[in-house]
């Protein structure tokens, strides 16, 4: 019998979807005999703890850059790159403490970028060996694939959570390039694939849901814009603001239903019954929501130029509709396509993600 590894999972701290992605990775993990040990901050942490209470945690905060309601994004983390190699020298170091304080076998990594080991198998999670820039600046991006680079190769394995073919989810964010030969294509990534749906009976009404993800100030600015051109339709909307705590707690404000967090089985039923569903062009999200084959209309955070560029890129193959977020008016006409992708995305990532927790876990 295999001995039962201590596996060690970071996110990056920037919105919910880095947690949320590495859920089904260390469920898989735990299914294999393995002991999952979650190292992130106190809002990733809430989310690990209800959907996986058997696991391990540790506080170990990383970088949060942040948004900004002026500056482009790509600018405003330009600007803060001194304080980004300082998390990046400061958590190389700290990781070497908790490899020997709690004998840590494996280390997972989702974009942070120092927790590399010599000591240990280190593997890296990212959809973006490119990180997308404005077009004016697109000769320049070069320089951050040789950035990422840099880091990739210091790791036993990177994971892409995406397929490695023409169909595929980030486009040319991580194809069309020459990948370093530890890359992994481990298909989507989805804290409801191989669920059964569980009715909950707490969403049998016609409803709009909204899904809001991502750092302050932006995320504040889209609800109070999607609020304000909703709030007198005549249609509920179910808003999941993303800030998991320890129980559920519901306001309701005339047709504006707000939960702070729900669980998997909740979530899955709210958004397989909404009429229309509206949420940022995160990754994380559109593979989630993929994987229950229900469409959505996508808006990018603005500035965010990833983000930008999935919602130009999905909308443009007819997977999902998308609006920016400056031309949110007080009225806001609702429909989701009919999904259109094909269904073999589904079936491939199982077998994708098998044989990468095969690599990974291999002695």
């Amino acid at each position: 019998m295999d001995k039962k590894k201590n596996i060690l999972i970071c996110p990056l701290e920037w919105g919910l979807g880095h947690a949320g992605r590495m859920i089904p990775l260390a469920k898989e993990l735990q299914k294999r005999n393995n002991n999952v040990i979650t190292a992130c901050g106190k809002a990733h942490q809430e989310l690990f703890r209800r959907e996986l209470p058997d696991a391990t945690y540790i506080s170990f905060s990383g970088f949060r850059p942040g948004y900004s309601r002026v500056i482009p994004q790509y600018i405003f983390i330009l600007l803060k790159l001194p304080i980004l190699f300082y998390h990046i020298v400061v958590e190389h170091f700290r990781l070497k403490l908790i490899i020997r304080k709690h004998k840590i076998d494996i280390v997972i990594s989702d974009n942070r970028f120092g927790l590399w080991s010599r000591k240990v198998k280190s593997v890296y999670v990212t959809h973006m060996p490119v990180i997308p820039l404005p077009d004016k600046l697109r000769h320049l991006e070069w320089i951050g694939v040789m950035f990422h680079r840099f880091f990739i190769k210091k790791y036993s394995l990177c994971l892409i959570p995406d397929l490695p073919g023409k169909i595929n989810l980030s486009g040319r964010l991580s194809h069309g390039l020459k990948l370093p030969s530890n890359v992994r294509f481990v298909g989507i990534l989805s804290r409801f694939s191989g669920l059964d749906r569980v009715e909950t009976n707490k969403f049998n009404y016609p409803h709009h849901t909204v899904v809001l993800s991502g750092p302050e100030p932006q995320r504040s600015i889209l609800r109070k814009k999607l609020i304000t051109a909703l709030r007198h339709g005549d249609t509920k909307t179910v808003v999941l603001e993303g800030k998991p705590g320890p129980e559920t707690k519901c306001t309701e404000n005339g047709k504006i239903i707000s939960y702070n967090h729900l669980t998997t089985a909740e979530m899955m039923d709210v958004l397989l019954s909404s009429s229309s569903i509206i949420t940022r062009s995160g990754y994380t999200s559109i593979m989630e929501l993929i994987s229950l084959k229900c469409s959505a209309m996508l808006i990018p955070t603005p500035g965010q130029t990833e983000q930008e560029y999935l919602a130009e890129y999905l909308s443009y193959k007819g997977w999902f509709l998308s609006i920016p977020q400056r031309e949110i008016g007080k009225l806001l006409t609702l429909c989701n396509p009919e999904p259109s992708w094909p269904s073999m995305i589904i079936e491939e990532s199982r077998g994708l993600l098998e044989k990468a927790l095969d690599e990974i876990l291999d002695q």
